[in-house]
């Protein structure tokens, strides 16, 4: 789980840290304006983004849930594709956009600040939202790579709870951290992961029969890389490489790897660091304007950080020449105080007193009281912050220069976020509007607001937030429930031994459940099929009468009818109708017995073969016995057991002399002393366990007899042809179930032997069955190939000559890789026998 879980951790911080900050830089920018009161819209907004990418990783987890194996294989991919897209535009943005992150965040809530609520949600609301959509699509993708959802949504709940942290640490000034380094940093892993969801993503794709390329393998360690090592999960969770990749996945990983990174570190390269200017000390006449005050004098605490600002303050009011009682005294009396807070460390205070200092400074110049000019009464105390152009609105429509020139400084976004070099010391004045009319500005509000003031005070303060979660909930909600396809009860259709498909309409494309009710009396097998081809889309055997059963069925455009086939009757098939849309649900081309007659025939033609080998080698081996020769017996006995093992696809066939040949002693009253436990295991526990050659002469007779028997027997013999798809999957389930597990094993440690043995009976089969499987499902054989091979390269490498490793003295990476391999095997296997059922209605 936690090898899943560090990509989704990583998003979690950074996607939470870029959130978190974009949050903490809207609430320090009302908190220093004055504006607590709007705070509920910021975090109304925020409730918003969250609930709106909560509903988005839900439509997303549920509409892929009721789409068809491909067409889910095919979603992801195309997802997966779309959030490494998003995700490199989000790794470039931010290193781009760190450092003036803070002030495009203030300039657009001072915006908001003189404008309705709603602007100010629909600010939060946006600069958090995206951050939620990228995390809920990125995280969707990542946890089914994994496979899973605890490790993925762990790691990402612990990085977000990280992230949270880390921010309330720079709000409260208890860290600092630099931000261009960190997010420099986690760029270059996540492109790192990234480029392993894409490669993902293309395999997806692939197998969703969107891109070519399925079984064409550029690497291949299946046979020496243990996927389930701790070493392999890691390398997997993380980085999204396993041990068997496509052409088109390395070259997608590659190429993205070495292109994006490229790009990313040469940005890196190019990126300068911005010098501090030093401030310039200015003597300003007695009577100069603030208009003709210099750049450097009036911007000087605003280009230059808090300590500069409260330096240029200092200065300012020492060399400005006034009479006694003048604005300039109190600027005077800031610059200390401003000076003497940048030394102390609060860089807050000084950047609010270096601030005041500033506007009276420019105050004394004019000669006149800062504000007057803009109708506004002037700040005669030192303590009072000047008010900035930005966020002041005006009245008589003229903005003080003076008011201009004491903004606070923009705070660069690697050391500060939340601009606390300035913005402590700026107060939008339009913001309160009980401060306005304490300082006698009289604003008389226009109808339409007083209405809306009081709308405002007769709705409850939870509506808004209940409502900016309800609905994307809700909107979630439909989307889910529209898109998906209805479940069972669509239709019901009857059927009967004279009609077949009474009450079928045209469906709708899309998984539809029918209904399928008997209402004759004979028992009957149900198939939904294309009557052009006769491919079968759904079926359901054994519809016993006055019985109703569910049929599901993957619809898309074409022809459907139903067609019946009665117990001892003749099958009927309901009229035809069309579905429009494009192609995409799989059929299966219905085999009969006839089309497996030729393969049947092959088959025997080897099983025959290999019994008349059979009864040479057995022959060989009683001789040995019987002569006292238990060396030369001991290899014989492997070389016959070997030959016996290959013919696995008869063994339903052979009837009772499998039991004789190759008996078990499990469940015998007697164990291994037991008259009844006979054949080659009999010999294999004698042969291991130090018995003589006199106490296995009657078994390796008998042995020998059998073998005999059971070829003159066989010609004769019933041979299901219905057995052999089936057999093609459940030989390896055998072996896996006991050859693998050392259950058959009576003392010579040769079930590797036994595995390689009915590996190779599983090939012939697959090799009489190849033109049947090429004709319904072309793509299934060079996986087949792929896994058939890297298992037998496990097996070679198990055994030197006839001397074979026994499966309890396998190291443990060993025997996963041999149990992976066959597991991999056989789930490539699972629709051989569907594909190539006997079908009546053929």
């Amino acid at each position: 789980m936690w090898d899943d879980a560090f990509p989704s951790f990583l998003i979690g911080l950074r996607e939470g840290l870029e959130g978190g900050l974009i949050v903490s830089i809207l609430v320090a920018t009302l908190v220093r304006a004055g504006a607590k009161s709007r705070l509920p819209q910021v975090w109304t907004g925020v409730l918003a983004a969250i609930a709106l990418a909560m509903s988005f990783g839900a439509v997303l987890t549920f509409t892929a849930a009721s789409l068809s194996a491909t067409a889910q294989e095919a979603f992801g991919g195309a997802l997966s594709v779309v959030a490494v897209a998003f995700v490199t535009a989000m790794v470039f943005w931010m290193r781009r956009s760190a450092r003036s992150l803070s002030g495009e965040i203030k300039e657009k809530v001072a915006g908001a600040l003189g404008m309705g609520a709603g602007v100010l949600i629909l600010t939060s609301f946006l600069a958090v939202g995206r951050e939620g959509l990228e995390t809920a699509l990125f995280l969707w993708t990542t946890a089914r790579a994994a496979g899973e959802s605890a490790g993925p949504l762990t790691g990402a709940g612990i990085g977000l709870v990280l992230a949270a942290g880390l921010c309330w640490g720079l709000y409260r000034r208890v860290l600092k951290i630099n931000l261009t380094k960190f997010f420099t940093a986690t760029g270059a892993v996540l492109i790192v992961i990234a480029a392993g969801v894409l490669g993902y993503g293309l395999r997806d794709l692939q197998e969703g029969g969107v891109l070519p390329g399925k079984a064409a393998y550029a690497v291949d360690l299946g046979g020496t890389v243990d996927a389930g090592s701790w070493y392999s999960t890691l390398v997997q969770g993380v980085f999204n490489l396993t041990p068997t990749m496509t052409w088109l996945q390395v070259l997608g990983y590659a190429g993205y790897l070495a292109v994006v990174m490229t790009l990313f570190v040469r940005g890196i390269r190019a990126t300068k660091p911005v010098s501090a200017t030093k401030p310039v000390p200015v003597t300003v006449p007695t009577g100069t304007t603030a208009a003709a005050l210099p750049e450097a004098a009036r911007g000087a605490g605003a280009e230059n950080g808090p300590q500069a600002a409260a330096g240029s303050g200092t200065r300012a009011a020492a060399g400005a020449e006034a009479p006694d009682g003048s604005p300039v005294g109190a600027a005077a009396e800031a610059g200390p105080a401003a000076a003497a807070a940048a030394e102390d460390g609060d860089r807050a205070a000084a950047g609010t007193h270096a601030g005041t200092a500033t506007a009276a400074t420019t105050a004394a110049a004019t000669g006149t009281p800062a504000a007057s000019q803009a109708g506004t009464p002037a700040m005669s105390q030192a303590g009072t912050p000047a008010v900035s152009q930005a966020e002041m609105p005006t009245v008589s429509g003229t903005v003080t220069p003076a008011a201009s020139h004491a903004e606070a400084p923009a705070a660069s976004g690697a050391d500060d976020p939340f601009g606390r070099g300035g913005v402590g010391g700026v107060r939008a004045e339009g913001a309160d509007p009980a401060r306005r009319q304490d300082r006698g500005v009289r604003e008389t509000p226009a109808e339409p607001h007083a209405q809306a003031a009081v709308a405002r005070r007769r709705r409850p303060a939870w509506v808004v937030p209940v409502a900016v979660v309800a609905v994307p909930a809700v909107v979630a909600g439909l989307v889910v429930a529209l898109g998906r396809p209805k479940p069972a009860g669509a239709q019901t259709v009857a059927v009967s031994e004279t009609e077949c498909g009474k009450g079928f309409t045209a469906p709708r494309p899309g998984r539809q459940t029918f209904q399928m009710q008997n209402t004759g009396s004979k028992t009957s097998e149900v198939y939904l099929i294309d009557p052009a081809t006769n491919a079968v889309y759904g079926e359901i055997e054994g519809l016993a009468p006055g019985t109703t059963r569910d049929l599901v069925a993957t619809v898309a455009g074409g022809s459907y009818a139903w067609r019946c086939v009665p117990t001892g009757g003749t099958a009927v098939t309901s009229k035809a109708v069309r579905v429009g849309g494009g192609a995409g649900a799989t059929a299966v081309v219905p085999v009969s017995e006839q089309d497996l007659a030729t393969p049947l025939k092959e088959y025997k033609q080897y099983v025959e073969r290999g019994l008349a080998t059979l009864v040479a080698q057995t022959g060989r081996l009683n001789a040995d016995i019987q002569g006292g020769d238990l060396d030369a017996a001991r290899a014989d006995w492997l070389t016959a057991h070997r030959t016996y093992s290959s013919l696995g696809a008869a063994y339903g066939t052979f009837e009772d002399f499998d039991k004789k040949i190759n008996g078990r002693p499990d469940g015998l009253p007697g164990g291994v002393d037991d008259k009844d436990f006979t054949g080659f295991h009999r010999i294999e526990y004698g042969l291991w366990h130090g018995q003589s050659a006199d106490r296995l002469k009657a078994a390796a007779q008998q042995l020998d007899d059998d073998a005999a028997g059971l070829r003159k027997a066989f010609p004769t013999q019933a041979f299901d042809p219905g057995d052999l798809p089936l057999r093609a999957h459940e030989i390896l389930e055998n072996t896996l179930q006991f050859e693998l597990t050392g259950q058959t094993d009576q003392g010579s440690g040769t079930e590797l032997a036994t595995a390689d043995a009915n590996l190779a009976g599983t090939s012939e089969l697959l090799t009489v069955l190849k033109p049947l499987l090429t004709s319904r499902a072309s793509h299934l054989l060079p996986t087949l190939d792929a896994d058939t091979a890297r298992l037998r390269k496990l097996l070679d490498a198990a055994h030197q000559g006839n001397a074979w490793t026994p499966v309890n003295r396998l190291d443990a990476i060993t025997r996963a890789r041999l149990d992976g391999a066959t597991g991999q095997l056989l789930e490539d296997l699972a629709p051989v026998p569907d594909l190539l059922e006997i079908r009546k209605s053929a």
